[in-house]
């Protein structure tokens, strides 16, 4: 949707609130700078959104700027993505405590990711261990020492976030 700049507010809008209020002006479809200047406007472009600078900023728009072609863009400010403050019986909550609860969550989420891969994994080499046993014979060394792997890969050191996923046997 286009957004425009109210030249006298500097207030943002889109099309159609400045349509709403110029409803008694015929208004091509198409605007250009004789429009803008009917109107008193001026276009707001995108700007790209900036990548936040570390863990727990969030990066959101704040208003317009203009930019080296004097054209109207999109500024953005960085905020830290927590803030202390008080809960609603009373106890101080951290901006640490807040971390920690968001860590917690992202892990969870990881972590069942990680053993939906994991059992996927297992469930590819379950017909080879079926069809060993049911020949009379027992699979590879490899393919159970591969499979035990894929069952310990939850309690390696660095689980969730850093895993090593062992090598199939051929």
């Amino acid at each position: 949707m286009s957004q425009y700049r109210i030249r006298s507010t500097g207030e943002v809008q889109s099309e159609m609130q400045i349509r709403a209020a110029n409803r008694h002006r015929s208004l091509p479809r198409v605007w250009n700078d004789n429009v803008f200047d009917l109107l008193e406007i001026d276009p707001v472009f995108s700007s790209p959104k900036p990548a936040p600078s570390s863990d727990y900023k969030i990066v959101t728009k704040d208003g317009v700027e203009q930019n080296a072609q004097g054209e109207w863009v999109w500024a953005w400010t960085e905020n830290d993505m927590f803030q202390e403050h008080t809960d609603a019986q009373g106890n101080l909550v951290s901006v640490q405590d807040q971390i920690d609860a968001a860590l917690s969550e992202r892990n969870a989420g990881l972590s069942e990711t990680i053993r939906s891969e994991r059992n996927t994994l297992l469930a590819e080499t379950d017909w080879i261990c079926l069809k060993a046993l049911e020949s009379g014979q027992t699979p590879s060394a490899e393919m159970v020492a591969y499979r035990q792997a894929l069952r310990d890969v939850p309690s390696q050191a660095g689980f969730p976030g850093e895993i090593t996923w062992p090598t199939k046997p051929e």
